[in-house]
């Protein structure tokens, strides 16, 4: 088997997860809102806009610290954390997930170059499965590894990723696919740590929860747009190398 094979994450590049990642702020909101209203506490919230949210969450911003600028004191953050975290990966929120724009294509374009495309994320397969299917991309994908709890990508532990990776690697390699430019593409740190504690080429992409600033920190081999952007200079290297 020769065909080339890269390795890439799944939130971020391939899917928009900033709609669930802002309903799931403002319900964990609502709720804890909701106690204090049941006690006897009422208490006044101020909503980020999506756009003050994500700008946010792109730039590290501790969810503790977010909470606290949305309104919340003490006991009422640990209240809040609890509930996004329990309802983060909650079915009605999933339905939030988009695709990236573009990334289709992208993923087509890798197709045509004979390109293979392994999954490495910390989401559990099914519910990537469960994407895949609903937006008939399941084509694009050559092998998925994931993780089996539900919250470990809202978490993201780079630890979790070099692990996840690692294993990818090592089978791929096993199955006697060709890994000689084998690069791994992703939106966080934990990708770009990951790729680099493999000796693996990396791109950052900044469509995603971290912003271009913040991932430049990591020294990415590449630090793109987005997945589109990606398969169009993968490509390109594709064709040199057959001249």
């Amino acid at each position: 088997m020769s065909q080339a094979t890269i390795f890439c994450d799944f939130d971020g590049p391939i899917v928009d997860v900033s709609e669930r990642y802002y309903a799931t702020y403002r319900q964990g909101l609502d709720q804890v809102g909701a106690i204090a209203q049941a006690q006897g506490k009422p208490m006044t919230i101020r909503y980020l806009s999506k756009a003050q949210f994500w700008t946010f969450k792109q730039n590290r911003v501790p969810d503790r610290q977010i909470a606290h600028w949305s309104g919340l004191n003490g006991p009422q953050i640990d209240d809040f954390l609890a509930q996004v975290s329990r309802i983060v990966n909650h079915a009605s929120l999933l339905d939030h997930d988009r695709i990236q724009p573009r990334a289709r294509e992208g993923l087509d374009i890798l197709r045509q170059c004979g390109i293979r495309v392994v999954l490495v994320t910390l989401r559990p397969p099914d519910q990537v499965m469960a994407f895949l299917d609903q937006h008939d991309l399941a084509w694009a994908i050559s092998d998925l590894y994931g993780m089996p709890q539900a919250d470990a990508a809202y978490t993201n532990q780079a630890n979790h990723k070099v692990e996840r990776l690692q294993m990818a690697v090592a089978t791929q390699q096993r199955h006697g696919y060709d890994l000689r430019h084998p690069w791994m593409i992703g939106d966080t740190e934990a990708d770009i740590m990951a790729g680099q504690a493999l000796g693996l080429e990396t791109v950052a992409v900044t469509c995603g929860i971290r912003s271009s600033n913040y991932l430049q920190g990591f020294r990415p081999t590449y630090l793109w747009p987005d997945l589109w952007t990606a398969c169009q200079r993968l490509q390109q290297q594709v064709t040199l190398r057959q001249r």
